[in-house]
């Protein structure tokens, strides 16, 4: 463990930081691979995931120090990376203006009933005007 820790970083590390690893083989399958239910993926939020990335982007601090600290790997923070990428050109590609809202298909499909229900009763509407117009019309003619 020390020789692997002084070619990784370059220094030796105090012996307190020195510690031996048993395995036990109670949660390991005969193959040697450890059962599925022992290890939980991590769920990071989008705050968190930020907040790793700028971390990662300061100088002031080692990327592996961060990414110890953190329980993540490399390939953890290049998916980060990527991820703000990805949301950034987004962001930065929207026209400005107000965003079009989506709406469910059950209530657009809803809203085109109501619309034709609508125009068929303001149609007949029209029909019954037109009538009440010619039967005044011939009335008011006749004196």
């Amino acid at each position: 463990m020390v020789e692997g820790a002084r070619r990784a970083t370059g220094t030796i590390p105090p012996p307190e930081a020195v510690t031996t690893t048993t395995h036990d083989m109670t949660n390991e399958h005969p193959s040697g691979t450890p059962e599925s239910g022992s290890k939980k993926r991590r769920f990071l939020s989008a705050e968190k995931k930020f907040q790793i990335y700028l971390e990662a982007q300061s100088t002031d601090k080692s990327v592996g120090e961060l990414l110890r600290r953190e329980g993540l790997f490399a390939t953890d923070l290049a998916r980060i990376r990527q991820q703000v990428k990805e949301g950034a050109l987004v962001r930065l590609s929207a026209k400005p203006g107000r965003k079009a809202e989506m709406v469910p298909s059950a209530e657009c499909e809803a809203l085109k009933q109501e619309l034709s229900e609508k125009e068929r009763a303001l149609a007949d509407m029209a029909v019954e005007l037109t009538l009440l117009r010619k039967k005044t019309n011939g009335v008011s003619s006749g004196r």
